[in-house]
């Protein structure tokens, strides 16, 4: 998946994203959350291990404060996941399968699929291993970051 960073309206988030690529923290990670027709979600350094109840209660990074904006939550979008509270974003994020307009300006936009689309489908599509996890099918094995 190639995916166009938006750091003029989430710079913040874009910088957190960019270092945590580049320094391969990502690499290993797996997209745990995958609700087809919702979003798939991951980057959470717990799912690299073998524990599946652990994965989506990890994070890397500080904590990031909200940068929410006027970009939709449409089929591609990539936003950050979080807790409750709306300044607790680290390293998980989200990738929108369809429109969730309940998530505009309740989570930080900070990029956008330009291609991999397949991929975001093939990753809804695969079985799950414990409630909305399909385990390390999903793992991502190749996460960089080229000149923004």
């Amino acid at each position: 998946m190639k995916i166009q960073l938006f750091d003029k309206v989430a710079p913040n988030h874009v910088a957190q994203i960019t270092k945590l690529a580049q320094s391969g923290q990502y690499t290993g990670c797996t997209f745990h959350r995958c609700i087809k027709g919702f979003m798939i979600q991951g980057g959470d350094p717990n799912s690299k291990d073998e524990d599946l109840s652990n994965d989506g209660t990890g994070g890397m990074g500080e904590r990031l404060n909200a940068e929410f904006n006027d970009v939709p939550h449409v089929r591609g979008i990539c936003s950050m996941a979080r807790t409750n509270d709306p300044n607790s974003a680290t390293s998980q994020f989200f990738i929108c399968d369809a429109v969730a307009s309940s998530l505009n300006h309740q989570y930080t936009v900070w990029g956008q699929l330009v291609s991999g689309y397949d991929v975001l489908d093939k990753i809804q599509d695969l079985p799950k291993v414990q409630g909305d996890n399909p385990g390390k099918a999903s793992q991502m094995t190749k996460v960089y970051i080229e000149g923004n």
